[in-house]
């Protein structure tokens, strides 16, 4: 394990106690990361669902209501259960400090430790960085336009060969677009089997498209250079949605554009 450490600053608009509501208790973290269940004291278990079945169960190992929640100590997949813990695996932890912004409003630091070195954990790290951007990004957002309404959540994931480059002219054809819209465009999502989204760019770069609509914030991702992760996050805030009907929806639109060699 090396000392490397990624670390962000985030201003908020919006208290203290509600950016520890947001960052600290399962609901909360499902509005703008992943679903997430969270037992509330030191030592207490932290389970994280990034779909597709895959699952992830650590530790809370510091716990300072309104101001410091941190997790990691994360279990070992079946076929690692005797693992130590210097086996040449990562053991990710996280760190978020809370404080209140003079004139209001609130600071979120964050900090993730247990890199490893050497050149081949280069792209780990950037890509940690590109999705706890895109995260933070959505939790600004929620905290500004959906705060406290309740979220279901729809995470649908696939792979492909190729690069993100080779892929991103794919998904803007099977989304409808003309290519990769700039943020504050008006755009409408039409996808073949999911239903429409309408709504405003608040998201374009090299690995994301973010779509805001009167509902909800929906992710589009293409990331990586020799085989690519493609990524589909909704986050639909107080309408009574069938998470697990649109969850399979986008799943099946990414498993039959990638199947039948769209990016081929």
């Amino acid at each position: 394990m090396s000392d490397r450490r990624l670390e962000k600053r985030i201003e908020l608009d919006a208290p203290p106690e509600q950016v520890w509501d947001a960052i600290a208790t399962g609901p909360g973290i499902a509005a703008w990361f992943v679903p997430h269940d969270v037992q509330p004291r030191e030592g207490g278990t932290v389970e994280q669902d990034y779909g597709g079945g895959f699952t992830t169960r650590g530790r809370v190992t510091a716990w300072e209501p309104g101001r410091r929640f941190a997790y990691g100590a994360f279990d070992r997949p079946p076929d690692h259960a005797s693992d130590r813990p210097d086996d040449g695996r990562p053991q990710y932890a996280y760190e978020f400090l809370v404080e209140g912004r003079d004139g209001g409003g609130t600071v979120l630091r964050f900090v993730q430790s247990g890199f490893l070195d050497g050149a081949d954990w280069d792209d780990e790290y950037d890509s940690f960085d590109t999705g706890w951007t895109l995260f933070f990004a959505n939790l600004r957002s929620y905290l500004r336009h959906f705060a406290g309404l309740p979220v279901r959540n729809a995470v649908a994931m696939s792979y492909t060969a190729g690069s993100a480059r080779d892929i991103w002219p794919v998904l803007h054809r099977a989304l409808g677009l003309a290519g990769h819209p700039a943020v504050g465009d008006a755009v409408t999502l039409a996808p073949d089997g999911p239903a429409a989204v309408t709504g405003v760019v608040d998201v374009a770069n090299e690995e994301f498209l973010g779509v805001r609509s009167a509902h909800g914030l929906h992710r589009i991702g293409a990331e990586g250079e020799a085989g690519c992760g493609v990524s589909a996050y909704h986050y639909v805030y107080g309408e009574p949605v069938d998470a697990v009907a649109l969850t399979a929806d986008w799943q099946r639109w990414l498993d039959t554009l990638f199947r039948t060699g769209g990016a081929s």
